[in-house]
């Protein structure tokens, strides 16, 4: 039998799982050994790595190429990938990599320093002949590049405008991970969906709403995966991925809802918690309507039950949060931060001082998305808590890409808030492009809300050019102090991710950096 009448044997497994789950006199489904069916939260937007910003897109990405360096297992710092090692000039604003010899794209071509240069060119230059198969939204990331030049076929020279600190942490992030020019320049726009990476699994097919297929590659530089095939299933309902876990028609489920992991508990199943770098926010339009005196933002900020969200609603799975930086990054975190306190009647008398009362804002809210949690609950919560202090709210709910599609070209003449929650690999990544007023959506980035503060500018800008890691977080840490003073955001909400898997998996392990690595995992 072929692998691909074997993922399609799968997928009629796993298809049937629904059913099984609504007769408990059923026998579960089985899927198939060697093949992994993996429950994810939506449909990929793009399988280009330089065109999406959600971890649930990641989290296949990951699996299809490599990037010049990776995370270690385990941790967030990097070590080789492609590339077997660097150096840095004196001044830092110089890298050399050299690059692994022999290497080829799943299309049969070669990896070498003109398919480096490429992939960044393509991101970076408007003038380069497929820049127009974007947008490449996390372009951000390499924004301190000024040129990649090729030395030789295995060796590549990125020259930085000024000394960038996240560089070499921002090349392992996925934003980072190095295509097929080749593949770009035979399927231009349509790449997304037609990808060729490096990476430890090829893909085979994507049928929408339905599954992405990848198959191993033999032929990867680090050894083959140890599964034949990874499907991946968008089940975008959160009770819908758990009843199918439940009747075995997935093997690994993600971002498991916290009233399901009880249902979870035996030997059937493996249950997996990992910290990292999340946080859960509710943007807030500081341009226009209510949220643009500081006063209303900081009154939401105190109207909001943000204990009972975590106690209650996600099950303990996460802490309140007390602004801008995950406590995951001890090293820059502003740990004498602490959390706004419930207290709706100062919350009342901020909003009277501002003459707020009875404002009507409209809240977006997602179905579930990359890190959301339980989105729907979570905003119903926060709905009647700033119902309770006078506002008008009415939610608007949207499935996670259409979600997106709204959210990031900000609010506008739109909405006054949003839910949203990142998950980031270095400090400066969330700030840089979703705090700085150069980060407004009209200038690529991801301050949908506005916000706008001459200094937090000024203290990112020195933050990301210092060498100094000392100097950083002394930098990070006076940010977070005015951000959560200003209160652009809810801070709501610093997450443990989580996963569920059958007791026919091995190998599998949660990264901090919330991605899925599944080279390494087993299935009988």
């Amino acid at each position: 039998m072929t692998l691909l009448k074997l993922t399609r044997r799968a997928m009629l497994a796993a298809g049937a799982a629904t059913m099984l789950a609504l007769s408990p006199l059923l026998a579960a489904a089985q899927t198939p050994p060697g093949v992994l069916i993996v429950g994810q939260i939506a449909e990929p937007k793009s399988l280009d790595p330089a065109a999406v910003t959600a971890v649930n897109d990641f989290r296949i990405l990951m699996n299809l190429y490599d990037g010049l360096v990776r995370y270690q297992d385990g941790a967030l710092e990097v070590e080789p990938a492609l590339a077997t090692s660097w150096e840095i000039s004196e001044d830092g604003t110089v890298y050399t990599f050299h690059l692994r010899d022999g290497v080829t794209f799943h299309d049969g071509s070669a990896f070498d320093a003109e398919a480096v240069k490429f992939n960044f060119d393509r991101m970076l230059d408007e003038n380069h002949p497929f820049y127009n198969t974007g947008p490449f939204p996390l372009s951000f990331f390499f924004s301190a590049v000024d040129a990649v030049e090729v030395i030789d076929p295995v060796t590549v020279k990125f020259t930085l405008n000024a000394p960038y600190a996240p560089f070499l942490s921002n090349l392992a992030y996925p934003t980072g991970l190095i295509v097929s020019p080749a593949a770009v320049e035979q399927y231009g726009a349509d790449f997304g969906r037609n990808p060729s990476g490096t990476g430890a699994f090829k893909f085979a097919e994507w049928r929408s709403n339905e599954a992405v297929v990848v198959e191993a590659n033999p032929d990867h530089w680090d050894g083959a995966p140890k599964l034949q095939a990874v499907v991946f299933r968008p089940i975008s309902d959160a009770n819908t991925r758990t009843a199918e876990m439940l009747a075995g028609g997935i093997d690994l489920m993600v971002e498991v809802p916290p009233v399901a992991l009880s249902k979870f508990q035996g030997d059937a199943y493996k249950i997996y918690e990992q910290a990292g770098p999340h946080v859960w926010f509710l943007i807030l339009n500081a341009k226009e309507g209510p949220f643009a005196d500081k006063r209303v933002r900081q009154a939401a900020n105190y109207a909001i039950n943000k204990a009972a969200l975590v106690n209650d609603v996600l099950e303990g799975t996460a802490e309140v949060a007390a602004g801008p930086t995950p406590p995951a990054f001890a090293w820059a975190y502003n740990d004498s931060l602490e959390p706004y306190p419930y207290d709706p009647e100062k919350a009342r008398a901020l909003i009277a001082e501002a003459g707020a009362e009875g404002a009507e804002l409209t809240f977006y809210v997602t179905e579930g998305g990359s890190g959301m949690l339980d989105p729907i609950a979570m905003g119903t919560a926060i709905q009647a808590d700033l119902a309770a202090v006078g506002f008008d709210v009415k939610i608007e709910t949207y499935e996670w890409n259409t979600f997106l599609g709204e959210v990031n070209p900000g609010l506008e003449g739109k909405a006054d808030m949003a839910e949203m929650a990142w998950m980031t690999n270095d400090p400066d990544t969330l700030p840089f492009l979703a705090l700085r007023t150069g980060a407004w959506p009209d200038q690529g980035g991801f301050n949908s809300g506005y916000y706008s503060n001459p200094k937090v500018d000024e203290l990112l800008e020195a933050a990301r050019a210092s060498t100094d890691q000392a100097e950083r977080a002394r930098l990070y840490q006076e940010m977070q102090t005015i951000v959560q003073d200003d209160a652009p955001w809810v801070f709501v909400a610093n997450w443990k991710q989580n996963a569920v898997t059958s007791d026919r998996v091995e190998g599998f392990s949660l990264q901090p950096s919330f991605f899925l690595l599944l080279d390494d995992v087993t299935k009988n």
